[in-house]
């Protein structure tokens, strides 16, 4: 079984925007052990969509969309599914009631253009959307062999994600052959780019590997996440405990910190174990360096009592 993933928006293909739903959505379903064969991005226009959505259907067991679910005209995900699937579309009140709410709670009166967002490809699931106006869609399309079934949810990464952990993810587990255990440890590095750090870590960064590695970087950060695949967690656990000795032993204090743990945090810490306290002084910087010491003190007592405070001054300052 694998997977095929379509992005959708003239914002995407016109390159005014980067696609980084479906880098993420691939790494998940890597984790899941789903393989994708096929991204695909396309224009705002029902043609287009079409196309891409039958092509997928025939070639895929999964197709994850993302776009196309809002509230205006050009918004033609759920069109596009129902003309593939040869179904019409039909309103969900349930559906509904979850949209008005939104705006009751906003205290605003509900567009009408909203109300499309409560249209379903007749038989598909609502994938609810605890964060936003748009849900996503759930349906099943017959092609050669069986059937592909589609989710579509919106572009908005944090919507996305939300929506993908409660709702996706538990689907395609189900869907698997084989139910399996899946834990995930992610350790932090910082100090190295992404290509010297793989380089660092012979054999580990490769495909088909178990338990699978993964490395990933967001500004000056590298994560690697080790996910490992068993018969219950503690048969994870051991699986992935040799692995993380391995990137330890080869990286050194590259390593500052896993899972949710902060280069902030890191340093915060390592002043608070040598019993001494912090002060910063920025220029130019619009408090930055404040800031991230400050929330890392929100994130743990210890390190509200080591960060004292400090100056922050624009541009030229010193000039």
């Amino acid at each position: 079984m694998h997977a095929e993933l379509i992005a959708i928006g003239d914002e995407l293909t016109s390159g005014q925007r980067l696609d980084t739903n479906s880098r993420w959505m691939a790494a998940e379903l890597g984790v899941l052990g789903i393989p994708v064969t096929f991204h695909t991005t396309v224009n705002d226009t029902i043609e287009a969509g079409l196309e891409a959505f039958r092509l997928a259907a025939g070639r895929a067991a999964i197709v994850v969309v993302t776009g196309g679910l809002g509230p205006t005209a050009d918004d033609l995900t759920r069109d596009v599914l129902a003309a593939a699937a040869g179904v019409p579309l039909d309103l969900s009140e349930a559906a509904l009631v979850a949209v008005e709410s939104r705006f009751v709670r906003r205290g605003m009166p509900m567009p009408e253009s909203n109300r499309r967002q409560a249209l379903f490809p007749r038989g598909s699931r609502i994938i609810p959307n605890p964060d936003g106006t748009a849900p996503g869609i759930d349906v099943d399309i017959p092609r050669v062999g069986g059937q592909c079934r589609i989710f579509a949810l919106p572009g908005v990464p944090s919507e996305m994600k939300t929506m993908w952990r409660a709702t996706v993810e538990p689907a395609l587990l189900a869907m698997l052959p084989e139910r399996a255990t899946i834990v995930q440890r992610r350790i932090k590095c910082f100090g190295a780019g992404e290509s010297a750090i793989e380089s660092m870590l012979p054999d580990l960064v490769r495909r088909g590997r178990d338990p699978l590695v993964g490395i990933t970087a967001h500004e000056a950060t590298i994560t690697l996440r080790i996910a490992a695949r068993g018969r219950d967690e503690a048969d994870c656990l051991a699986k992935i405990a040799p692995t993380e000795a391995t990137i330890r032993q080869c990286l050194g204090t590259i390593v500052y910190g896993v899972e949710d743990d902060e280069i902030e945090d890191a340093a915060v810490a390592a002043v608070a174990a040598r019993g001494g306290t912090l002060a910063s002084s920025e220029i130019g910087t619009a408090g930055r360096v404040a800031a991230l010491l400050a929330e890392a003190g929100m994130r743990r007592l210890a390190a509200a009592e080591v960060y004292r405070g400090g100056d922050v001054l624009p541009a030229g300052a010193l000039d």
